[in-house]
């Protein structure tokens, strides 16, 4: 009986370190292939048509191509409109569709919107968990506004959008003129401390594997930090969803969690600190929308004001995704900043 009993034990304990090894492998890279080609001013890029059930969430004129920002990796655009550019950076685990309801209601006509997909999400290339780096991700999306020949943009960022997209803006200085800052953070760490007690959780190996990749979905969890839950239904879950658990490789989400800080030590630290350099650095017309029942970074708000003093700040009721809840009040910050820029421009 006790051989018996220990035999069983063994087996288990093999059992469940081969099935911790398969859970946090690193993943492969995997590319998703386009079809044609489409031509912009800047060039030529590899066309991507979209699926059915994320086409059918964008009107009509929308652009859909890849940039491919080194050998192998490749971003996906959406961009819609003619005029000013304007760069709109979401962050983690959503992709450049967070933007579409802000986009249906700006002037097409004026303004000229480029929404990247950050790699390993949506449909853009998916990478090792490795991979993930805030290092990386900042290369990625400033060759993507390198090679799209971008002279003057205006930009609103969100999550992760928000240190990427300012961390890749810093790598072209004078390319920014105009900031809309929503939910999202770009002070490097100084003392211990998690962003919230889920990514104190998953950052633990295995643990956050079966949080996340195992025993349920982050996408299937995202109403949950809504100031609304019932907006964000199974069908948005589903257009966020879709192409990275489809892909073969959905590791993203957590490994982009993981790449939050925890402290000054935290391999994303130092990239950080030269983010809040440059933040601090600029003189530029900005505001800040904020969602304050986001039960992530609501509490941040006093922090984002310090960067931006001079900002004036809409505080509504959305929560972490407030693209999805407050499309209004962004699209009415972005006009006003847009105005500015181009009042400051034609002195």
């Amino acid at each position: 009986m006790k051989k018996t009993i220990l035999i069983i034990l063994a087996f288990s304990v093999v059992a469940s370190i081969l099935f911790a090894g398969v859970i946090t492998q690193d993943g492969e890279l995997i590319n998703p292939q386009g079809k044609g080609n489409i031509t912009l001013d800047a060039g030529t890029f590899e066309a991507f048509p979209l699926p059915e059930y994320a086409a059918k969430h964008l009107s009509k004129g929308y652009k859909s191509y890849f940039v491919e920002v080194e050998p192998g990796i490749k971003v996906h655009v959406l961009e819609v409109g003619t005029g000013l550019p304007v760069f709109l950076q979401h962050g983690n685990p959503t992709s450049g569709f967070l933007y579409r309801k802000v986009a249906e209601e700006l002037p097409k006509d004026r303004l000229r919107l480029i929404m990247p997909t950050l790699v390993g999400l949506g449909f853009s290339s998916k990478i090792p968990a490795s991979a993930h780096t805030l290092d990386n991700h900042t290369r990625w999306i400033n060759s993507v506004l390198k090679q799209l020949k971008l002279t003057e943009l205006v930009y609103v960022g969100q999550d992760w959008g928000g240190p990427i997209g300012m961390g890749a803006l810093a790598q072209s200085p004078g390319l920014l003129k105009g900031a809309v800052i929503l939910n999202t953070g770009f002070n490097a760490p100084t003392e211990a401390m998690d962003l919230s007690s889920t990514h104190a959780t998953v950052k633990t190996p295995v643990v956050g594997e079966l949080m996340l990749e195992v025993f349920v979905s982050i996408f299937d969890q995202l109403h949950k930090v809504q100031g609304d839950p019932s907006g964000f239904t199974a069908e948005v879950a589903g257009l966020y969803g879709k192409p990275v658990m489809e892909s073969g490789n959905a590791k993203a989400p957590l490994a982009m969690m993981r790449m939050v800080t925890d402290g000054p030590d935290h391999p994303s630290a130092a990239a950080m600190r030269i983010i809040e350099k440059y933040v601090h650095s600029l003189d530029i017309p900005a505001e800040i929308v904020w969602g304050m029942n986001d039960p992530i970074l609501g509490k941040a708000l006093p922090k984002m004001k310090q960067n931006f003093p001079k900002a004036p700040v809409t505080e509504t009721e959305g929560g972490h995704f407030l693209q999805e809840e407050v499309p209004g009040d962004i699209v009415m910050a972005l006009l006003r900043v847009i105005d500015q820029v181009q009042s400051i421009g034609s002195d």
